[in-house]
């Protein structure tokens, strides 16, 4: 039963607590709130662009984005979703993004690796032997700031959540990419510079558990699906490490999320001198090398294509 109300509970949190479904929905928007004025994600006169691809994070971020800005005149809101074409997959979230836009009047731009590299992932993919997430990664990223500085945001918000950071932290950690681990938190970067827009996480201490719940609850997507290129890679590994750390012993992601947020001022400090910024001398995009890693892998892909 509920801690609050006594009716019939649907989520056990990490720390125990029974909550029922309205519990819940408080408790899950409180939180992503406090998370927002604490880390002063929002500021007055932000264009905030979205990223949605249409599943259960990006849907449950925009929804709450939409919350707070359709009562603040000084604050725009519009999404953004990136096509990678992958066939049997994309296309339903799509659907579900485009649904769900219309019904709250949220104006909704998509782009594609079609057209802005001209390659397909699931055709890129036949011509390489690279993690599928790695090259995904990298041209996502590019094209999210590329067109989010098109679309003039202040700040580009992503639906990740508890479990995408501790990942991403451990991951670094095994790796010792402590600096990349620099540029985390619920506001990326470690300086500020214009060919970078800033990416606000408001989902950052919500666990996926907790964002599938409450996105099931509000009937935000048709079904759940995933990624069929996620099952092979460091991550996925990682991933499942904490999964069975969580359930033995609850509250360990939480745990590793918050030492992290504490120690992230000192890592901002080390390396804030030691970043430097450059632009691509092919698209003049941001990047720490003479040529940015996406074209990069364009142009070593078209010697293969």
């Amino acid at each position: 039963m509920c801690k609050y109300c006594e009716t019939q509970a649907v989520i056990i949190l990490s720390s125990g607590r029974k909550l029922c479904k309205n519990c819940f929905i408080r408790y899950f928007e409180k939180k992503v709130f406090k998370t927002i004025k604490t880390f002063n994600l929002i500021e007055e006169g932000d264009k905030i662009v979205c990223a949605v691809s249409g599943g259960k994070d990006s849907l449950t971020l925009l929804y709450l984005l939409n919350k707070i800005t359709s009562k603040r005149r000084d604050i725009e809101l519009s999404a953004m979703l990136v096509d990678e074409g992958i066939h049997n997959y994309r296309e339903k979230t799509i659907k579900d993004a485009k649904e769900f836009c219309k019904i709250y009047e949220i104006p909704l731009k998509i782009y594609s690796y079609k057209e802005e590299l001209g390659y397909t992932l699931d055709e890129l993919l036949k011509k390489t032997k690279a993690n599928p997430c790695s090259i995904c990664g990298i041209l996502r990223r590019y094209t999210l700031n590329k067109y989010a500085k098109k679309l003039q945001a202040t700040k580009l918000a992503t639906g990740h959540n508890l479990d995408d950071e501790a990942q991403s932290i451990l991951m670094n950690q095994m790796k010792h990419n402590i600096e990349i681990s620099a540029r985390l938190g619920p506001i990326t970067g470690i300086i500020r510079n214009i060919g970078f827009i800033p990416r606000i996480k408001p989902l950052y201490f919500m666990t996926e558990k907790e964002v599938s719940i409450y996105s099931y609850l509000k009937k935000f997507i048709s079904e759940f699906t995933e990624c069929p290129n996620s099952f092979d890679s460091y991550r996925t590994d990682i991933r499942d490490i904490l999964n069975s750390l969580e359930a033995k012993y609850p509250g360990t992601k939480n745990g590793l999320v918050k030492s992290f947020i504490e120690m992230l001022p000192i890592l901002k400090e080390k390396y804030k001198f030691k970043s430097s910024i450059k632009s691509c001398k092919v698209c003049n995009e941001p990047c720490s090398n003479e040529i940015c890693k996406t074209c990069k892998i364009i142009e070593e892909l078209k010697l293969k294509l």
